[in-house]
């Protein structure tokens, strides 16, 4: 027992009358000295402190003193009382905390009972020394304050709450911190009025809809003999629950119900909960091209699990009412929990109005969000703790996601016990104060009865909710597996279990509900069905139509994103406006001042402006904008300062909010301490309103290891995969500066190696004026066929380099240039001729290379030119191939780059330098010799390497040794 579970649980407000009197003298016999009271009452004090100090009214004490065998005496207004008695109240009192608390670990929640059974010797009379007598001799109120009036003393109501607490649902509340929360769950799960029984006609329906998910994956199990399907068979309830999470959410008003689940059930789940069509499906499995091993690909194939292709449901509340709501099944790989944070994402996006300056307006009731989840992912995957994190953050909370753990007690072939070391799946949400109910499978109305509890305290309080449906998995792993050989007792035992349909159809005959005959019926009607969608497959077969591509607007590339300077100096002065009173840091009030002139001629512009320039003319454009990252307000860098804090009052205040050119919402949000999670959130938001521009910074760009499944299997590959598009702008600081082998690299490589089908733009800026172009050329592709995600290697030291700002033309007249070179394209031809080596590279090497070429004199260096790859995919093959044909006399093709040579862009680059360059001309390479890490841990090495670097590449010698060892 936790001490908060213990302070929670404060006994005294369930003390008046004789028994509140009796204590408060115990307590000042205690203060005068501790040994005068019973070890059992100092206990008590020990434990929870001095009882509050209460008038006690005469009502009250008549009311606690008409006990049937309740020995107390009034006189005047002393109160005496049995010693004895008073013990065994508050022993009572401890015993109902007790069930409450423990009740959970008696009940009957396993569908196949294999476990262990627990010790439930606290949840007993004896273990506090009670017997029946005693507890008969007590009022139940004095106990139980949710006691109803049809229980009248102690030992009926520790009865009724065994029963409560000890059925086919057990309750987890006790950790929840809110006391008003928890009096509420306590007293929902004690009532006998919550929730509404259910109707004749539900429970056919509840059969019905159970039939139907069992044959349908008895059906295809018999049709396509050793297809994969990971079948939901054991966990048959999933569909109902999430049938009545659509229908109680649609009628509260959710708009939009978002979903995300592993590959486990997913089929039976589209079929009945989305609506797919048999017929679809079952084309699927027919046709599939490789039998042996099915794919996600078609088990998603058509517009299903698609978020463009969501699928708009029905669903009668009441009868003469329609409700409507969109519902979503994101699209998953086999990653199983990833998904979560991407629906996430979803739901917020689906919540936000974004049509006015300002932070957007939620409404936490416009979208729910339902996270189905393996019991062994859920504990074992730390993504989602990462995302159980969200639940109260203000730029990432939904108003409370409904978790189904889907426990089969397996996780791929590994028992419970090899996988957690808690007790329960659901322990890791205790931490993030979420209701949990373990509800049995195959009790169907229990299971709709944790669904119906979940729903209304999200309805309530804005929280999330889980309900752990424990189950079993009737095949392996997948259907050609064999479990035996890894759980031969758990399925000699499921060979022999009857399904949940069985089950509650002989339950509903033997009540009376139903007749066999009816049930029978209800077997024949879906098995025609099912075979009805068969035959209407097969008749098509060889017309299977094939899947159409999505219709969308197209940008071009050189879209126009320069301004006119009489705008940007507009909009640059609003920036610079304050509230009346508030009080700006006064060092970063004269930075930001400084800005008032960097648009006048012969003035620049430095990154940060840009940035903050590039926000505020994409807002005048009507494009929202949502930014997140870990201290993205300020930025890593202290250089953004987009959102200001006043510096008396710590009230924060955002120009963007408030500039009046501004036409839509500008939402940033410092991050949790997670790259993943937050990283899917926001890839998430920008799928579902992608006419949002949404970006992601990392503190460092080495930072994003962590986050590389979001990066492989969604963002890089999401279009590829499932046609769902994404404009999602990644910020990855990169830069060797001599910090070390941390902080150093984004790991360029990575992206370049994830590069292909025109899959996303990655880029390494060295200008001011080109992260401007970029940021608004980004925004205008936003909702266009042509949109991709955005991967750029931020700067760090050259956010403040004076080599990187721009003049104000730049920005008015200039646009995005995938690459920049460092020479004059219209040079005479004589001085063309002279050029033997031609230098490439990308980011602050090449800035870092012009400084050191600023000291001499053009003469010097009339042998070389450089280049700057801003855009490293996709490749600017005509760009750099233009280039290359205007040196006639070049005999080298140098990339340099600041990265270990199996890193960076150099293995990207050099088939590409080798294709183009002429016959006779040399392709090599000046850098870091191969290496493990990606950077020396010596700042002294570090510079020694670096000026190697550029002396190399500016010595003029023959190209020969092109590695630098440092």
């Amino acid at each position: 027992m936790s001490i908060h579970d213990e302070r929670n649980s404060s006994p005294w407000k369930s003390y008046y009358g004789p028994n509140y009197g009796y204590v408060q003298e115990q307590y000042e016999l205690y203060l005068q000295d501790p040994n005068l009271v019973d070890p059992s009452v100092r206990e008590l004090f020990v434990r929870w402190g001095e009882p509050p100090s209460e008038f006690v009214t005469e009502s009250v004490i008549d009311s606690a003193s008409n006990g049937s065998s309740a020995r107390a005496s009034l006189i005047g207004n002393n109160i005496q009382l049995d010693n004895h008695l008073i013990q065994k109240v508050v022993a009572a009192h401890q015993l109902m905390l007790n069930i409450r608390r423990y009740g959970h670990l008696g009940a009957d929640i396993n569908p196949l009972d294999l476990s262990p059974k627990a010790d439930t010797k606290l949840l007993e009379p004896k273990t506090f020394g009670l017997t029946k007598q005693d507890l008969e001799a007590i009022p139940a109120s004095l106990i139980w304050n949710n006691a109803p009036n049809t229980i009248s003393n102690g030992w009926e109501a520790i009865l009724r709450l065994r029963e409560i607490y000890a059925r086919s649902a057990a309750y987890e509340f006790t950790h929840i911190h809110d006391e008003q929360e928890r009096e509420w769950l306590f007293k929902q799960a004690e009532s006998g009025s919550f929730p509404a029984p259910l109707s004749a006609r539900e429970k056919e329906a509840l059969l019905e809809r159970l039939l139907q998910v069992e044959m349908f994956e008895n059906f295809i199990h018999k049709t396509f003999v050793g297809q994969k399907r990971f079948s939901i068979e054991g966990l048959d309830m999933l569909v109902p629950v999430l049938d009545e999470i659509v229908r109680t959410v649609a009628h509260d008003g959710a708009q939009h119900i978002l979903m995300g689940m592993a590959h486990r059930g997913r089929l039976n789940v589209l079929a009945h909960v989305l609506g797919k069509p048999y017929e679809t499906i079952f084309s699927e499995f027919h046709h599939s091209p490789n039998k042996a091993l099915e794919s996600a690909k078609n088990l998603n194939y058509g517009w299903t699990g698609d978020v463009k292709y969501h699928l708009g449901a029905d669903r009668a509340v009441r009868e003469g009412e329609t409700v409507r709501a969109n519902i979503t099944l994101a699209n998953n790989p086999s990653h199983l929990e990833f998904v979560n944070p991407v629906v996430e994402g979803y739901t917020r996006a689906a919540q936000e109005n974004r049509t006015a300056p300002g932070y957007p307006k939620q409404d936490l009731h416009a979208a729910v969000t339902i996270c189905v989840h393996g019991d062994a992912a859920f504990i074992g995957e730390g993504i989602v703790a990462e995302t159980l994190n969200f639940n109260n953050l203000d730029g990432y909370r939904n108003g409370g996601t409904i978790h189904i753990i889907a426990n089969n007690r397996l996780g791929f072939t590994t028992n419970s016990n090899d996988s957690r070391s808690t007790h329960y799946a659901s322990d890791l949400a205790k931490g993030f104060d979420l209701p949990i109910v373990h509800v049995n499978a195959d009790d169907p109305e229990a299971c709709l009865a944790a669904v119906r509890l979940a729903c209304e305290y999200r309805l309530r309080f804005n929280k999330g909710f889980v309900i752990d449906l424990i189950g079993y998995r009737r095949y392996g792993h997948n259907e050609m597996d064999d479990p035996e050989g890894t759980q031969p007792l758990m399925y000699k035992v499921i060979r022999n279990h009857p399904t949940v349909s069985t089950l509650y159809a002989n339950q509903l005959v033997e009540k009376n509900v139903m007749t066999k005959e009816q049930v029978e019926g209800l077997r024949n009607k879906t098995a025609d069905v099912l075979q009805q969608a068969y035959a209407a497959m097969k008749a098509k077969e060889g017309k299977r139509p094939k899947r159409e591509k999505a219709e969308g607007f197209i940008v071009p590339e050189d879209v126009k994103t320069s301004v006119p300077i009489e705008q940007l100096r507009e909009i640059n002065l609003e920036m610079l406006n304050r509230p009346e009173g508030f009080n700006e840091y006064s060092k970063l009030q004269r930075i930001l001042q400084r800005r008032a002139v960097s648009l006048n001629d012969g003035e620049k512009v430095d990154w940060a402006h840009a940035e903050a320039l590039a926000f505020a003319t994409i807002l005048a454009d009507g494009t929202p904008i949502r930014m997140s990252g870990q201290d993205s307000e300020r930025g890593t860098f202290s250089h953004r300062h987009i959102v200001l804090n006043d510096n008396v009052t710590g009230e924060k205040f955002s120009p963007l909010h408030y500039i009046p050119q501004a036409k839509a919402s500008f939402a940033i949000h410092n991050s949790p301490l997670s790259e993943t999670a937050v990283l899917g959130f926001e890839y998430g938001y920008n799928v579902f309103s992608p006419e949002t521009f949404v970006i992601w910074e990392a503190q460092y760009g080495d930072f994003a290891n962590v986050a590389q499944v979001i990066f492989d299997q969604f963002i890089s590959a999401g279009r590829a995969k499932w046609s769902q598009k994404s404009g999602i702008a990644i910020l990855l600081p990169h830069g060797y500066e001599g910090q070390g082998p941390e902080h150093s690299s984004a790991r360029l490589e990575r992206f370049l190696q994830l590069s292909a089908d025109n899959n996303w733009t990655v880029a390494n800026l060295t200008s001011a004026a080109q992260y401007f172009h970029l940021l608004r050329k980004q925004a205008k592709m936003l909702g266009s066929e042509n949109v991709r995600p955005l991967v750029l290697m931020a700067p760090k030291s050259l956010i403040r380099n004076p080599r990187v700002a721009d003049h104000g033309v730049e920005f008015s007249e200039g646009s995005f240039k995938p690459v920049l070179p460092q020479f004059s394209l219209t040079e005479a031809k004589a001085q063309r001729d002279k050029v033997k080596r031609l230098v490439l590279g990308t980011g602050k090497v090449m800035v870092d290379l012009e400084e050191a070429m600023s000291s001499g004199t053009p003469a010097d260096y009339e042998w070389l030119r450089t280049a700057r790859i801003e855009q490293l995919y996709p490749f600017p093959q005509a760009e750099v191939e233009r280039i290359i044909k205007l040196f006639p006399n070049l005999e080298e093709i140098v990339w340099i780059q600041e990265e270990p040579k199996n890193m960076g862009s150099w293995w990207y680059m050099e088939p590409k330098l080798h294709a183009l360059a002429p016959s006779k001309v040399k392709v090599g390479y000046i850098g870091r010799q191969e290496r493990a890490s990606t950077a020396s841990g010596h700042q002294s090495v570090h510079v020694r390497e670096q000026q190697e670097i550029i002396s190399t590449t500016l010595n003029g010698q023959p190209f020969e040794s092109n590695i630098v060892r440092g």
